[in-house]
């Protein structure tokens, strides 16, 4: 990564979701596998004093299937990440530095997987709570009052509240 960075380095691409592991794992599209296109810029910041700070200028884009909260249908969702990372040498280094900065901050690996860190990225991008704007069915509704486990109708709370009310 330093030499990477020294020499600033260029590299993008594209992967197949599916060689994203952790991230095919939400994606519930049919049909061929979504594409990932990523491109990353390492580069050497000169600091007065001190050796330049390794940073990496990381982008990727992906559309995920993933389960509408409201309907269960699938519902195209477009992810993208746009990060500086910054690396310095060892995990207190960079657990201290996280904690006081607001810029993201990664201890420097002996080997940096890039798409491992591809994936991490696309993974925290992803909405918590996936939905369609309006979902393409109506939800369903139940026609009749919902029954206990003895088949017996369950009074409305609602109803009980209005009856407590008017008591009083």
């Amino acid at each position: 990564m330093a030499r990477s960075a020294r020499d600033a380095e260029h590299l993008e691409g594209e992967w197949p979701l599916r060689d994203l592991p952790r991230l095919a794992e939400v994606d519930v599209s049919e049909g061929p596998a979504p594409r990932v296109h990523w491109s990353a810029q390492a580069e050497l910041r000169p600091v007065l004093g001190g050796e330049g700070e390794i940073w990496l200028h990381l982008q990727a884009q992906a559309e995920v299937a993933m389960a509408c909260q409201r309907c269960l249908a699938p519902v195209s969702t477009p992810v993208s990440v746009d990060r500086w990372i910054r690396f310095v040498t060892g995990e207190a280094q960079a657990e201290a530095l996280d904690a006081e900065s607001e810029d993201d901050v990664l201890a420097l690996p002996r080997w940096l997987d890039l798409a491992e860190l591809v994936e991490d990225e696309l993974l925290l991008a992803l909405p918590i709570v996936p939905r369609h704007e309006t979902c393409p069915a109506p939800l369903p509704m139940p026609a009749t009052p919902v029954e206990d486990e003895e088949g017996e109708a369950r009074p409305n709370p609602f109803a009980v509240l209005a009856q407590l009310k008017s008591r009083s």
